[in-house]
């Protein structure tokens, strides 16, 4: 096992094994067939024009892996011009580690910075990448990794503590090639995000075809999480006529996910669709949105939706989230707090807090449902606005398809209002009698009562750390009065609170029950 320096005061013409005996250019370093074990660092504070790349006969193992890094103090900054900072090509068994890799505008028009890709033949699963305090900026994409030939890819990969901002399409993205749900195949297995802040990756003023500007997005995924992160103050110069737009922290072409404690805020579309905080979007299926802080986005909260004619978006639950002034952008008002929309079966949506304040004169819903949903439920959610439309359904389901029940429908001003296709309902027991809607088995559900809440009846969320103004007042008329999801319906859920507050057998509505 050999170890590599490199360092702006070095040589190239010396071994490169010793601080002292370091290399000077990247272009020397590239040179190294590195086995496993081998480790390649760069000085700290040092700057290095150019570009690493590494494939097939560079590879280590879990065991041994290959360590991309610095050395001595601080991080060194890998400065790209057009090309990748670090490429790794048809090979694994490596950490990356430490590094700022920094793009040039050539870079940002068409570059990973860190640009992992496989294309091997036979459906191989190259095991272990791990991605560890990198900051990555000035790129197309910040972090990318794909597979591009049948279900080829990466097992075993880890990103932590990295920071991806100021790219131009996403801070980081997984991919792979186009999903037949006839035959779902998964590029990528076991992917983890853990600890990672993804802002102000701009997205593309003259790309209208497609969404760009996102902060963190799975595609290509059979298990995966997406843990303790955050995505904010993205895609601000997304197309301006695209009819797809960018999200904080979103999901497609993957089954097996876990997005949990993460926040997504002040994320923006150049256009009028999407620009919200999380998404599972087309062919997404048996994954989990949880304990997840949202808001101040200029569209949805929480947007599950599915533009495809397949019944592969499926089995997902969203539970325990909370959505505070989102939907904020007039245009992109027809989205809600919980958006959901499309061919959406086994759909479980359940504790959660939704509260929107009108945006000057626009008022978004709380709670949106699109068309072609083929079986949802919403239960034991808290939704809350100042005037606004506390329910819009652009279909009359029948309870058969689409099942509201449990929640608290409270508006702070005006007009109590829920529309359910075509027909406005000015009370709960209006709607309740018409449609069948808040109603289990000959048992009317449902509430229409102030929630109080540590932060009032619609506490405005504009920074993480005042979340607990969602929390209930132990006086609440919400506490006790969720259904029970396990003894109704089977369904399990989980332990605890948004906050990790176990479950009573006195539960109240919405993502949080009182404090102890």
């Amino acid at each position: 096992m050999t170890t590599y320096y490199v360092s702006p005061n070095g040589n190239d013409n010396v071994d490169g094994q010793s601080p002292g005996s370091a290399w000077r250019t990247l272009a020397r370093a590239d040179q190294a067939v590195l086995q496993p074990g081998d480790q390649l660092l760069l000085e700290g504070g040092g700057r290095f024009p150019g570009t690493l790349s590494f494939g097939s006969t560079d590879a280590g193992s879990a065991a041994n892996p290959v360590v991309i890094g610095s050395y001595g103090t601080g991080r060194a900054t890998i400065l790209a011009s057009g090309t990748a900072g670090i490429t790794i090509y048809n090979t694994a068994g490596m950490e990356i580690r430490d590094l700022v890799l920094v793009g040039s505008f050539a870079s940002y028009s068409s570059q990973g910075g860190l640009n992992i890709y496989s294309d091997l033949p036979g459906n191989q699963k190259l095991d272990h990448l791990v991605i560890t305090n990198v900051d990555a900026s000035g790129f197309k994409n910040g972090i990318q990794i794909g597979g591009g030939n049948g279900s080829t890819g990466f097992r075993n990969v880890t990103v932590d503590a990295c920071e991806l901002h100021a790219n131009r399409e996403a801070g980081l993205i997984t991919y792979g090639p186009a999903f037949n749900a006839a035959a779902p195949a998964y590029p990528h297995e076991s992917v983890t995000v853990t600890n990672t802040e993804a802002h102000h990756n701009a997205g593309d003023p003259k790309n209208n075809t497609r969404n760009t500007g996102s902060g963190i997005i799975l595609g290509a995924v059979d298990g995966g999480a997406v843990r303790y992160s955050s995505a904010h103050d993205n895609g601000y110069a997304s197309g301006p006529t695209a009819t797809e737009g960018p999200e904080g922290i979103w999901a497609y072409d993957s089954t097996g996910l876990v997005i949990e404690h993460n926040v997504s805020y002040f994320n923006r579309t150049g256009g009028k669709a999407d620009g919200g905080g999380f998404g599972l979007d087309i062919n997404v299926s048996e994954s989990v949105l949880q304990y997840n802080l949202s808001f101040g986005n200029d569209g949805p909260g929480y947007l599950i939706y599915t533009s495809q004619t397949n019944n592969a978006h499926t089995g997902n639950t969203v539970r325990f989230n909370v959505s505070s002034n989102d939907a904020r952008k007039p245009q992109v008002s027809w989205y809600a707090g919980i958006s959901l929309g499309g061919r959406l079966s086994n759909l479980q949506v359940y504790q959660n807090t939704v509260v929107l304040t009108a945006n000057g004169t626009a008022g978004a819903p709380a709670l949106g449902l699109g068309t072609g949903l083929l079986s949802a439920s919403v239960r034991n959610t808290i939704l809350v606005t100042d005037g606004a439309r506390l329910v819009r359904s652009s279909t009359a389901y029948p309870a058969s398809t689409v099942q509201l029940q449990g929640n608290d429908y409270f508006t702070t001003a005006g007009t109590w209002a829920v529309t359910w296709g075509t027909t406005a309902y000015g009370s709960l027991n209006s709607w309740r009698t018409a449609t069948g809607q808040e109603r289990v088995g000959t048992t009317a559900t449902g509430l229409n009562v102030a929630p109080d809440l540590l932060g009032g009846d619609a506490p405005f969320i504009t920074d993480p750390d005042v979340v607990w103004e969602i929390i209930p007042e132990s006086s609440s008329p919400l506490v006790g009065q969720a259904l029970d999801l396990q003894s109704l319906f089977g369904i399990d859920p989980g332990p605890h609170d948004y906050f990790g507050t176990a479950l009573g057998s006195s539960v109240a509505v919405g993502a949080a029950q009182p404090q102890p």
